[in-house]
């Protein structure tokens, strides 16, 4: 598996490039509408690397403190612990720390700057509702998120995300450079105010959760390459979906905080608030693992109505 594990078949790299450069381009447009002196986006930038550096660098920490969660030993957790080890072996990557968050609401996540630093967390809620086939495929996924680096893309994200906002308060509350300042009915009038004060921040928010979305389609993917089994993944996320509906997360600021790095967005999530969720729809996501399924031979079949498992 060594130097296979990142296959996508949607273009999601493609994807999450094309969006990373829409991120720049309105990075550069805001700027150009500030004055573009070279001084404002250096110091900008300082600013958005600064107020994520330290998210990603504790990022192992500061998501296992906000579930409360805490370490167990291979003792208390064995299937867990053989789990992750075959799975962590197979990729050819280090074994990572392993962790149980105390909520009936069904979830997991991964997180860590890199393979040495990694750590990946079940609620007690996933591990009461999932077989042992669908953990894996859960864990299959969470793993990838590590290996794939997403954590740091997220940061990058989030630091650029930083930056538009920045620069869009200066356009708002400085204008732009002497050169426009005597025809303020023109495009650094009343649209500059509006670019800066709605359009840019809304427009980087968007940015950042499509880059989001797309490397939850990327983890589910190369997960279930891992695992050789993307219909268990399938399962278990529409197993999630439901229990997530029956027993919710309560939304505090560590769940909150947390929630992006999650397997399924753990709140309710309607109407024009779904633009600005970190994951994909789940009914999009379990239709491409059953394609999935099927190009690699599985037989597998989705039982229709409500709170159906997906059969295999």
């Amino acid at each position: 598996m060594n130097g296979k594990l990142k296959v996508h078949g949607h273009f999601n790299g493609l994807k999450t490039t094309l969006l990373f450069a829409l991120m720049w381009a309105v990075i550069m447009l805001i700027w150009w509408l500030t004055g573009g002196r070279q001084e404002t986006l250096g110091i900008y930038i300082l600013i958005g690397l600064a107020t994520t550096f330290g998210s990603y660098w504790f990022s192992d920490k500061v998501a296992i403190a906000s579930m409360h969660a805490r370490p167990v030993s291979e003792q208390e957790a064995p299937d867990l612990y053989r789990i992750v080890r075959e799975l962590s072996g197979r990729a050819g990557k280090p074994m990572p720390r392993i962790y149980i968050a105390p909520t009936d609401s069904p979830n997991a996540f991964a997180t860590g700057r890199n393979e040495r630093h990694a750590a990946v967390c079940c609620t007690q809620g996933i591990l009461r509702i999932l077989n042992e086939r669908e953990i894996r495929g859960v864990l299959g996924h969470e793993l990838m998120h590590v290996y794939n680096h997403d954590i740091l893309t997220s940061a990058v994200a989030s630091a650029m995300a930083t930056v538009i906002t920045y620069l869009g308060y200066s356009l708002m509350y400085f204008g732009g450079d002497s050169r426009d300042r005597d025809d303020d009915s023109g495009v650094f009038g009343l649209l500059g105010v509006l670019i800066s004060s709605i359009l840019a921040p809304l427009g980087a928010s968007l940015i950042q959760m499509a880059i989001s979305r797309t490397r939850e389609y990327d983890a589910d993917e190369d997960g279930s390459r891992l695992t050789g089994d993307p219909a268990a993944l399938a399962s278990a996320l529409n197993k999630i979906s439901y229990g997530s509906q029956a027993a919710p997360m309560p939304q505090t600021a560590g769940t909150q905080s947390a929630a992006a790095m999650m397997i399924e967005n753990p709140f309710s999530v309607r109407g024009f608030s779904r633009l600005f969720s970190t994951h994909p729809p789940t009914d999009e996501r379990i239709a491409r693992l059953m394609q999935m399924s099927q190009e690699m031979g599985q037989q597998t079949q989705v039982n229709s109505g409500r709170g159906a498992q997906v059969g295999y």
